[in-house]
């Protein structure tokens, strides 16, 4: 016989919060049990049944036999077969009860199964609790006051007091997990001279992992009176330890009795409160001595926080049912402001109140391309820092990114230092367009039941983590953090960056539509009229005759011819950046070509149409290569104009044409600052908007860069932006001969 298998360590500090308690190897000594195999032997016994059942109570191995239990073995053998011929899961273990008199005492019979086993749990009942009736009355009006609760803090307020007029505690407590699994006490029912423990909170590891399990498994636990020892469980040599999570009567843990009488707690009962499965918190009841509340009114109780469980989940349903209402009647108003707006950063900005209001925010930010709003007391240079910061994160489109501690995450931003601690952003687009909502930092005094951290020291298993030896209030001022943000904020958000990802699409489905209508026009309404316009022009440039009207007549000829063709660069562009957004590829007429000619010649041009550009050029007399000369001198024509418009006035613009074994190096290089961080994302797209149009090229579509690296792309090559100070440097590279060409 044992009373603790060999399998079953010892507690030590490393194994402390995995300390077995399922199979603790005894019992609280109000009651004895008994576990009997399929063919009714007893297979475990507490110690102490034959003193508290009397001598006619089966011994260890003994098959279970009519003159046993005083002649009532038929009435225990009934309840046991019963038990034993459920159908049960293994999550899923079903009690009965009964009553038997044994030995001159009234017992509560409670059979379960274990394992391969039926146990039997003979607690006494304590005398003066044989009215029955009347406390079932009062658990029914109980009941019906619980279900009349308008709201959850209410619900839990009235829990207290009902609990406390039902089972006579000296203090029953309403527990609520939070987030990180520690607890806080929200309402409580205390005897007049007990100090208050309402607003205290508990660290989670006050209730390890298996407690917590063992809480769900069985959800009411009594523990009668922490300084009474406990009966040992006496098991047959190969019967192995006997798993008690379900038992009535299971000894309790002696770190968790240490802990009870460190609080000054004589007695104890727990009361789970289940919500979808999960623990969401307890009805905590302690006692001052000794108390035993008869199974009979535990079983009411229990049912008692089935009702409150189900209603907690019904008042927070109902509470998240109204939130989801009002944040559906945002996200319509705001699908309906971005379908309709010109950006989605007015759209936004148009509800920024609701919007920050609805996730409880201090401050939202809304980027897109180069445009910026915030709303909320923080600048404009904090606020582009903090859309830099988010856009250099691994964030993708349709994800979310949570901060509630940004000084720690980003303790160079000017504004986390300035107090801005949650951040919950939201990235809409695969280009950066991105909602950013922020809090302020909480400075948090948290009243802890006692310093939450555990001291190593000797208790009475040993060297271990001991409970607190103190249960004082201890302050915590904590700072650098925000309110976390709660599970519906996260649903709200990703329903929020849905609709804008999916009205974002919308919008700019429509601007294609119409964009392709416009390029329909200007390529098919606009190029007769302006070939016209051009051939009247060089009719005007060659006037015969002399004086003044002749001169004018010819200079208008230039200006007109200058501007038609400018305006079918700009239509041949256009078209260009259709056909690449389209999904075309540019047309190539591939044929041999000298690279180095063609670019003599664009130089020529560049110096006679802008006297005052500085050139400083490396091209060797030969370049041969297999190319579209027509779409390279677009190119290079692109990257020297580019550099023109963009470089220092007065400063040399650099072009360097050299062959590196088969590939062709174009570099055009111009002095100038580097370009922003939060522009080069977008450098080589099409019809891209920047902070400020360039004062030199105002009339820029911004599609030079994005047809120059096109057709790069195109001859199998690349086109990449660098900065070598002082130079911006525009760098293409493609190979003289494809492998496909020969």
């Amino acid at each position: 016989m044992t009373t603790a298998p060999p399998s079953v360590p010892p507690v030590t500090l490393e194994n402390c919060d995995r300390e077995p308690i399922h199979v603790p190897g005894a019992i609280q000594p109000h009651g004895a049990l008994l576990a009997f195999d399929a063919g009714l032997r007893v297979r475990h016994l507490s110690a102490n049944a034959a003193e508290l059942l009397g001598p006619s109570a089966p011994a260890l191995g003994e098959a279970l036999a009519d003159a046993h239990f005083e002649g009532c073995a038929h009435e225990v053998r009934a309840l046991l077969d019963e038990v034993a011929a459920m159908a049960v899961t293994a999550s899923d273990v079903l009690v009965q009860s009964g009553e038997v008199r044994l030995n001159g005492r009234l017992f509560d019979l409670v059979v379960h199964r274990s394992a391969g086993l039926v146990v039997a749990e003979f607690e006494q009942r304590p005398a003066g609790h044989g009215d029955v009736a009347a406390f079932a009355l009062r658990a029914h009006r109980a009941m019906d006051r619980l279900k009349r609760q308008p709201q959850v803090d209410a619900l839990l307020a009235l829990a207290t007091r009902v609990m406390r007029e039902l089972t006579g505690f000296d203090r029953v407590m309403a527990y609520r997990f939070r987030e990180d699994d520690s607890g806080e006490v929200v309402a409580e029912d205390r005897h007049e001279a007990l100090e208050p423990f309402a607003g205290r909170r508990y660290p989670a590891s006050d209730i390890p992992a298996q407690a917590r399990r063992l809480y769900l498994l069985n959800t009411l636990r009594l523990i009668a009176d922490v300084h009474a020892a406990p009966v040992a469980v006496d098991g047959e040599a190969d019967a192995g330890a006997l798993d008690m999570s379900h038992g009535v009567l299971r000894s309790v843990s002696p770190i968790h009795i240490e802990y009870l009488r460190n609080m000054g707690v004589g007695a104890s009962m727990s009361i789970s409160i289940v919500i979808g499965g999960r623990l969401w918190g307890m009805l905590a009841c302690h006692h001052r001595t000794a108390r035993r509340v008869p199974y009979s009114v535990r079983m009411a109780c229990d049912v008692l926080a089935q009702v409150l469980a189900a209603n907690v989940q019904t008042l927070l349903a109902r509470e998240q049912a109204e939130w989801a209402q009002a944040g559906a009647q945002l996200r319509a108003r705001l699908v309906e402001g971005v379908l309709h707006a010109d950006s989605t950063v007015g759209a936004v900005a148009a509800l920024a109140d609701p919007m920050v209001r609805a996730f409880g925010a201090d401050a939202l930010l809304v980027a897109e391309e180069a445009r910026l709003f915030a709303h909320g007391a923080l600048s404009h240079a904090q606020a582009q820092a903090i859309v830099q910061w988010v856009r250099a994160q691994p964030l993708k489109g349709g994800e979310l990114l949570e901060v509630q501690d940004l000084p720690q995450r980003a303790p160079g931003l000017d504004a986390a230092r300035a107090g801005w601690c949650g951040l919950l952003a939201l990235r809409f687009d695969e280009a950066g367009a991105l909602l950013v909502l922020l809090r302020r930092e909480q400075v948090e005094t948290i009243r802890w039941g006692g310093k939450p951290e555990k001291e190593y020291t000797v208790g009475p298993l040993g060297p271990r983590l001991t409970p607190r030896g103190s249960f004082a209030v201890w302050l915590e001022e904590v700072r650098g953090t925000s309110q976390p943000w709660t599970a519906h904020e996260h649903e709200l958000a990703r329903q929020v960056l849905a609709d804008l990802s999916r009205a974002n699409a919308v919008q700019l489905a429509e601007l294609n539509r119409a964009r392709t209508q416009l390029l329909a026009m200007l390529g098919h309404d606009l190029r007769d009229p302006l070939q016209s316009i051009a051939m009247a022009a060089k009719v005007l440039e060659r006037s015969e005759g002399e004086g003044p009207r002749s001169a004018t007549g010819a200079r208008l000829g230039q200006r007109i011819q200058s501007s038609s063709s400018r305006m079918a660069r700009l239509i041949g562009q256009v078209l260009d950046a259709s056909r690449l957004q389209t999904g075309m590829s540019l047309q190539l007429q591939m044929a041999e070509v000298d690279l180095a000619g063609l670019l003599e010649d664009l130089l020529d041009e560049a110096r006679t149409a802008h006297p005052g550009l500085n050139l400083i050029t490396e091209v060797p007399a030969s370049l041969r290569a297999h190319a579209d000369a027509d779409r390279i001198a677009q190119l290079f024509a692109n990257l020297i104009s580019n550099a023109r418009h963009h470089g220092e006035p007065g400063e040399p613009v650099i072009v360097q044409l050299t062959l590196h074994g088969d590939e062709v190096n174009f570099d055009v290089s111009n002095s100038a600052p580097p370009i922003p961080d939060e522009l080069l994302p977008h450098l080589f797209s099409a019809f891209k908007r920047q902070t400020q149009a360039h004062s030199r090229n105002r009339s820029g579509l911004g599609l030079g860069l994005h047809i120059a690296r096109a057709i790069a792309q195109s001859h199998g090559g690349t086109l990449d932006y660098t900065y070598a100070d002082p130079y911006v440097v525009f760098s293409a590279r493609f190979p003289a001969r494809r492998a496909d060409q020969g």
